[in-house]
């Protein structure tokens, strides 16, 4: 199983087994190909997921399908929970079943689709930076999407300040974005457009611990501005 696996295994090595080899990816290919899918895909709003066991090839999660498990994505899932608690357990099953298939001689070689495919970068701090004029809905997604790396992030003060389980939340309709509009034992609200975000863990120049405690040291209170 080769999730957060970056490296690319040379092609020759992959035909030394007798039945050459298979590969774990945690999404539903030909969609979401790349070493951070389960990021991608919660930065995307994506509620359906999945995992897929695959023949490897020279490509990059190119190779003809074995099988498929589809699975849902909570609407408050980070990358960690996701992967976990959901597609962690189903890839052992999916990859145990495989196995089974190959040892049976049915294991099917389906080819890719590739008008279907996709493929993103590492999801690294370039991608990881909020911008709290953008809709909650995406501002939350970013944040869960990030979690627990890279650590989605926006400036307090002249700290970087990295947020954590996020959850959406009302806000004033005149509430500017940016904004923090509660700091409570719940987390810390700030507020994005048509809505706000909760985040109940942050980190700062320390590490991560509760948003609160993160908010308390770096001198953040209602009213406080974050990105500004």
């Amino acid at each position: 199983m080769l999730a957060y696996v970056t490296q690319i295994v040379p092609e020759p090595l992959l035909r030394l087994p007798r039945h050459t080899s298979i590969c774990f990816h945690p999404s539903l290919l030909p969609r979401y190909r790349g070493g951070s899918a389960i990021n991608w895909q919660l930065i995307r709003g994506e509620t359906k997921t999945g995992v897929t066991v695959f023949w490897p090839d020279a490509g990059v999660d190119t190779g003809p399908i074995l099988l498929q498990r589809e699975a849902v994505a909570g609407p408050d899932d980070t990358t960690g929970t996701l992967y976990f608690k959901t597609l962690f357990p189903l890839g052992v099953q999916a990859v145990l079943d495989a196995v089974a298939l190959v040892r049976e001689g049915r294991a099917p070689r389906i080819p890719q689709d590739e008008a279907r495919a996709t493929h993103d970068p590492l999801c690294r701090d370039e991608h990881a930076g909020i911008d709290w004029t953008r809709p909650a809905g995406e501002v939350h997604d970013l944040i869960r999407g990030c979690d627990p790396q890279p650590g989605a992030h926006t400036t307090a003060g002249a700290t970087l300040l990295r947020l954590y389980e996020p959850r959406r939340v009302d806000a004033p309709a005149d509430a500017a974005p940016g904004t923090v509009l509660a700091v409570g034992a719940d987390g810390v609200t700030v507020a994005a457009g048509g809505g706000a975000v909760r985040c109940a863990r942050a980190r700062g120049d320390g590490p991560k611990a509760a948003a609160a405690e993160v908010a308390h040291a770096l001198g953040l209170h209602v009213g406080s501005r974050l990105g500004a």
